[in-house]
C-alpha cells in the first residue's frame, strides 16, 4: 500500500525542461536570467512592482523586518496561530513578539485583539499578519489599524500564493509580503522564498543584504553584516515552471477541501475551516476540527487511525504562545487558537492527490468518526 503524504511536491516534464534550460545556459550560480524572470513573474502575480527571490520564506521575513528598521528590543505584533518561522524572524533581529490571537471567522489575526495589543503595548513598532493555511487575513481592517498607528505591516503569505482578499491577490498587502516555496507548498523551488513590495529602494536593499551586503568594489568589502539568502538560478527555473501551473494547483486543493467537507461534514462535532465571503483561500491544507464531546472521538484518535493506514495527517499549527521557546512573551487573547489547535487536524491536500487516494482518506476518517 502506497503512503499518502500530506502535501508532497508535484513535478513533471515542465520542471525537467526548465531545469535543463537553466543548465544549458551555463548559469548555475546564485544569479542569472531565470532569477530575474522569476522575480518579474512573482511581482506580476502578486500585483507588486518588485520582488527579490530568496533562499526561504524565513529569510524573507527576516529581511522584511531589517529593511523596516526593526531591531533590538522593538516590539512586533505577530499572529500566534502560525508556523514558528514567523516568530523566529522577530527574534532574529532581537525584537520582542507580542502575540495576537485568532478570530473564529477566519482563524487569522483578530483585528479587535490587535487594537487591544496596541492599547497594552503602544510602543509596538511593526505588525506581521499571517495568511493561515492559505487564507488571507482581514487586511482592510488590519492595514487601517497600522496606518493609524503609523507602523509598517508585513504580510506572511507563505501559504497563500494564489489566494485573494476582496479580489486582490495574496502578497499584494502590507508594506512587504513574504512568500515561501518550501517543498510542501503549492509551488516549490525545493527550498526558497521571496519578498515582494512596491518600494524599489527597499527591494534593492533586500537584495544587497541577501548577497552578504557586499559593497560595490573590485575587492570583497563589507560595511555591514549581510546574509547568504539569494535563490539559485536553477531553483528559479523550477519555480517558474511551477508558477505557470499555480491556478490549476489551487483549483485542485480547493476541490479536495470541498470533497472532504461534503463527505465528512455531517458527522457530529466536525467542522471545517471557515472561509469568509470576501476571501478565496488556496486551501493549502484542508483543516477540520473535531469536538470530542460531540464526535465521540478526538483529533488524535483520527490522526492515529490514518497513520495506521499509512496516511499522513497532522495537527494544525500549535500557537506560538503555547510553544516552550516563546514562554513568557506577551499574549493578547489566546483561547481561540488554543481550541483550534487542540481539535484541529489537517488532511492530505496535495494537488497531485488522486481521487482514489482521496477516497481512501475519507473512508478511514469516516470509520474513525463513526
Amino acid at each position: 500500500m502506497t503512503r499518502i503524504y500530506l502535501s508532497p511536491p508535484e513535478v513533471g516534464p515542465a520542471e525537467t525542461e526548465a531545469i535543463t534550460r537553466a543548465l544549458d545556459s551555463g548559469w548555475v550560480a546564485p544569479l542569472g536570467a531565470e532569477v530575474d524572470a522569476f522575480e518579474a513573474e512573482l511581482a506580476e502575480r502578486t500585483g507588486r512592482r518588485h520582488a527579490a527571490a530568496l533562499s526561504s520564506g524565513t529569510a524573507a521575513l527576516h529581511l522584511a523586518l531589517l529593511v523596516a528598521g526593526i531591531g533590538e528590543g522593538d516590539k512586533v505584533a505577530v499572529s500566534s496561530f502560525t508556523f514558528a518561522a514567523t516568530a523566529n524572524a522577530v527574534r532574529y533581529v532581537g525584537a520582542v513578539p507580542v502575540f495576537v490571537d485568532s478570530a473564529g471567522i477566519d482563524w487569522n489575526m483578530d483585528p479587535k485583539l490587535l487594537e487591544d495589543a496596541f492599547a497594552s503595548h503602544p510602543d509596538i513598532r511593526a505588525v506581521i499578519a499571517v495568511d493561515v493555511l492559505g487564507q488571507c487575513a482581514d487586511y482592510s481592517t488590519i492595514s487601517e489599524i497600522c496606518r493609524h498607528r503609523q507602523v509598517p505591516m508585513v504580510s506572511d503569505a507563505a501559504e497563500s500564493l494564489g489566494a485573494s482578499y476582496r479580489a486582490a491577490p495574496a502578497g499584494s498587502f502590507g508594506d512587504l509580503a513574504a512568500l515561501s516555496f518550501n517543498g510542501n507548498k503549492i509551488i516549490t523551488t525545493s527550498g526558497g522564498g521571496a519578498l515582494v513590495g512596491n518600494d524599489r529602494d527597499q527591494i534593492r536593499r533586500v537584495r544587497h543584504l541577501a548577497t552578504q551586503a557586499r559593497d560595490p568594489a573590485p575587492h570583497y568589502q563589507h560595511s555591514e553584516i549581510g546574509y547568504n539568502y539569494r535563490l539559485s538560478n536553477l531553483l528559479a527555473a523550477l519555480g517558474r515552471a511551477q508558477l505557470a501551473d499555480l491556478d490549476r494547483r489551487v483549483e485542485q486543493r480547493r476541490s479536495h477541501f470541498d470533497h472532504y467537507r461534503a463527505a465528512l461534514g455531517d458527522h457530529p462535532g466536525v467542522t471545517f475551516m471557515p472561509e469568509p465571503d470576501d476571501r478565496s483561500s488556496t486551501r493549502w491544507l484542508t483543516a477540520m476540527t473535531i469536538d470530542p464531546e460531540k464526535a465521540g472521538t478526538d483529533r488524535e484518535a483520527v490522526r492515529l487511525a490514518l497513520e495506521a493506514e499509512d496516511i499522513e495527517a497532522r495537527p494544525v499549527w500549535k500557537p506560538m504562545h503555547l510553544q516552550p521557546v516563546f514562554a513568557g512573551f506577551p499574549m493578547i487573547g489566546g483561547a481561540v487558537s488554543k481550541v483550534i489547535f487542540e481539535h484541529g487536524l489537517c488532511l492530505p491536500s496535495g494537488s497531485s492527490l488522486s481521487e482514489d487516494d482521496r477516497e481512501r482518506v475519507v473512508g478511514v476518517v469516516d470509520k474513525a468518526l463513526s
